[in-house]
């Protein structure tokens, strides 16, 4: 966390009343770095090192951030510089003051902060990994798009984001007859012109002939090209200060940004960092850390990415008005959820009426309308308690057990790829509707799954090793599923968004690098086992034998004789562990609200940080410390009054993301033809399976059926349940009006006897 150091100091204006004055614009505020020296009785210090080191101010007052809005002063003068945005640049060795002015309409108030500038004197040489690649990776050079692709670009080519520093300087210095760079005139090396397009370059113009990078680049060069010390510092951790903030719409923040060195010094990164908003709509941020906000309320996060190194700034936006009369919190959800909304000030809608709550909670527990009984009898409950008996009820129908093991039947990739697989896929289906049907510990759930041996008449959880049958699809899909950590970049480099290298992709791969697979009754349903021997998998630049180890925890040295797979669930299933909970909290959150708490559900990096974190964190604690109860998380979730809360959204929460009201959602494509068929009392028929057989109760996705491929069911090729699309398309509407399935489905309807029937009107939301 970074500091902020309030420095109450001269207020300007004359006379008695002057601190007075000072307080109707309040402190000033110097964001400084948590290692920052200094007490709040004295003057904060930092100390920029050489000629190449800079620092940018960020200052606020009243939780405003007026860093362009002050006016900087240092003395001596001679020492340092400071330009109206904040950045400081040393001009000479020695130490130096710089002191912040604001003037509000009623009085001035100041702040300052000690500086000291040393080793201005020494021309030191130029670290090639610690100065040069990171320049490449903010002028884009090493991106996807340019020379960091697999093949490079015109004949050069980078590792990506510059994560393998020591082949990026051979491609540059040694390829080419060294024509990329020139000692002796530096000035006409390629590597410069190039940059700034004196000589064609097909990305444009990168570098001014006169900035900080041109001449970092072209010293360099003039140095004779060092590439630097293994000895010398590394970059440990950045850190991004101010870290969060509370921020009026349209307002605007500068952000610093520090590294940390293996020898404990600072520096400071902020125009040498790469940043990224993770909601454009409410946050656009520039190259040099200024975030300009829109008009929008909520809560906003802004990544930074330096040599492999991330941190992130949030900012909550408050639509400022005072919420009072808040419904009833009935349980944790709302607790959580209300005091989001008292912070931003974002008034909830009402609550539904019985009639859309029924129709919401069958839909989203079972997958199907409710009935018209079930419909009478709750609209005729006076009972307060019928809501969680409902939810109780539905919770232990077959229709639960059936639609979740759907949901997870399609992610896990239950399909058939030949017909030979049909046993497998269907005894696979079953095993997950037992699962779900009995209530089955989310951790036991998981531990067979991943652990599964045998074969697919014995153990038909295999079925999902059948089709993920690679050890790189396993671990890709078991952290995409279990930890919403997409690790799949890591297979081949640094993760650009998170900090997991290659080392730590292969040392998850390692617990599944003893899985076999043995000839079965048929080709296609074969016998796995966990053969002996050791755990490892081979680091593919290294050619280094890594053991088995979770994300960021310690290697394990295993037996031969056990399955390194246990180990993995159990590093999973740890109380401590920070993905596992967290991630099945979120994924059942979006089933429930359309929106996650994270988004994509699967994607739990640091850097993309939950809407309401604290929600998240208190669910999933809540989740492990109740034994992994699924029903008991469903329950939490659909008895609380914020599910309750009307889709209706009202003038001041209509762009609201922190679930003031209840976001309408499309049906998935099996719900909706399920759907048509309660409300015409038809039955589509799906070969090789009974007459009644509800679609959402389809084993696998590969049935053939085109209302189900219009309304866009998934393939389950992935784990990634993006593979279900929700957009509205044209041909949905013509498939509705003019299909044969349907007229066939209105000619051949049994109408109740004895009664009128009117066709009701087709919801596709809600």
């Amino acid at each position: 966390m970074s500091r902020s150091v309030p420095i109450l100091l001269l207020c300007m204006a004359l006379g008695p009343s002057h601190n007075s004055r000072a307080e109707s614009i309040g402190e000033l505020r110097f964001h400084l770095p948590s290692q920052t020296t200094g007490s709040a009785d004295s003057i904060p210090k930092v100390t920029l090192r050489g000629r190449d080191a800079r620092w940018q101010l960020a200052v606020s007052a009243q939780q405003r951030d007026v860093t362009r809005d002050v006016v900087y002063r240092v003395e001596p003068p001679q020492i340092a510089q400071v330009d109206d945005t904040g950045f400081i640049t040393p001009l000479a060795t020695g130490s130096a003051v710089v002191t912040a002015r604001l003037m509000g309409e009623t009085g001035e108030v100041a702040a300052s902060l000690a500086v000291d500038i040393v080793g201005m004197e020494q021309t030191l040489p130029v670290n090639f990994p610690n100065q040069v690649i990171p320049i490449f990776t903010k002028l884009g050079c090493n991106s996807g798009g340019c020379h960091g692709k697999a093949a490079g670009q015109a004949g050069f080519k980078l590792s990506l984001l510059g994560f393998e520093p020591q082949e990026d300087y051979a491609h540059l210095v040694h390829e080419s007859r060294g024509r990329r760079v020139f000692p002796a005139q530096p000035s006409k090396s390629l590597l410069l012109e190039k940059a700034t397009n004196e000589s064609p370059h097909g990305g444009g113009q990168r570098l001014e002939l006169d900035s900080h990078e041109y001449r970092v680049l072209q010293r360099w060069i003039a140095g004779g090209l060092p590439y630097g010390e293994d000895s010398q510092p590394r970059v440990t951790g950045i850190e991004v200060i101010p870290a969060q903030a509370r921020l009026a719409t349209s307002a605007t923040q500068q952000l610093s940004v520090v590294a940390t060195y293996s020898d404990g010094t600072i520096e400071d990164i902020t125009r040498t960092a790469q940043y990224e908003s993770n909601n454009t709509d409410l946050a656009d941020v520039t190259q040099r850390g200024l975030v300009s906000l829109t008009d929008r309320t909520g809560d906003v996060a802004v990544m930074a990415r330096y040599q492999g190194q991330v941190a992130v700034f949030r900012a909550t936006i408050p639509l400022g008005i005072s919420v009072e009369n808040l419904p009833p919190a009935r349980n944790q959800v709302d607790e959580l959820v209300f005091q989001k909304l008292k912070s931003l000030g974002i008034p909830p809608s009402a609550i539904c009426d019985d009639s859309t709550f029924i129709r919401r909670v069958t839909l989203d527990l079972t997958g199907r309308l409710p009935t018209i009984e079930e419909t009478r009898d709750f609209l005729s409950d006076t009972n307060e308690q019928k809501f969680d008996r409902t939810v109780d009820r539905l919770l232990e129908s077959i229709e639960h057990a059936e639609f979740f093991a759907k949901k997870w039947s399609t992610i896990l990739r239950n399909r058939r790829t030949s017909a030979g697989h049909q046993f497998g896929s269907f005894a696979f289906f079953d095993w997950l509707r037992n699962s779900f049907h009995q209530n089955k510990p989310y951790d036991e759930f998981v531990r067979e799954l991943l652990t599964a041996s045998g074969s697919l008449e014995s153990n038909p959880a295999v079925a999902w090793l059948r089709e993920v049958s690679t050890t790189e699809s396993r671990v890709e899909d078991a952290a995409q599923l279990f930890l919403g950590q997409r690790i799949q970049c890591a297979r081949c480099h640094h993760h650009p968004f998170e900090k997991w290298s290659q080392g730590d992709y292969y040392h998850l791969s390692a617990f599944f690098s003893k899985v076999s697979r043995k000839d079965g009754p048929t080709p296609e349903e074969p016998r796995f086992v966990s053969r002996i021997g050791s755990a490892t998998a081979k680091h593919p630049r290294t050619g280094q034998d890594l053991a088995p180890a979770g994300l960021g925890a310690t290697p394990l040295s295993l037996e031969a004789s056990r399955d390194p797979r246990e180990d993995l669930v159990d590093w999973m299933i740890a109380p401590d562990n920070p993905f596992f909970a967290r991630s099945l909290v979120n994924r059942y959150w979006k089933h429930f609200f359309a929106v996650g708490l994270v988004e994509p559900e699967d994607d739990m990096r640091v850097t993309n940080p939950a809407t309401n974190p604290e929600l998240l964190d208190g669910l999933a604690e809540t989740f492990t410390r109740t034994d992994y109860d699924l029903r008991g998380l469903l329950r939490l979730i659909c008895t609380s009054t914020t599910y309750r809360l009307s889709s209706d959204a009202s003038e001041n929460n209509r762009s609201d993301n922190s679930y003031s009201r209840y976001y309408p959602k499309r049906h998935q494509a099996e719900v909706m033809l399920d759907a048509v068929d309660q409300l015409l009392q038809t039955h589509t028929h799906f070969d090789g399976m009974p007459a009644e057989t509800r679609a959402v109760s389809l084993p696998d996705t590969n049935f053939s059926s085109y209302f189900l491929d219009v309304f866009g069911k998934p393939d389950s090729a992935t784990a990634c349940e993006c593979e279900r699309t929700q957009e509205a398309t044209l041909a949905q509407s013509l498939h509705l009006l003019n299909s044969k399935e349907i007229q066939a489905k209105l000619v051949t309807s049994q109408k109740p006897v004895g009664t009128s029937w009117r066709l009701p009107t087709l919801n596709f939301v809600e």
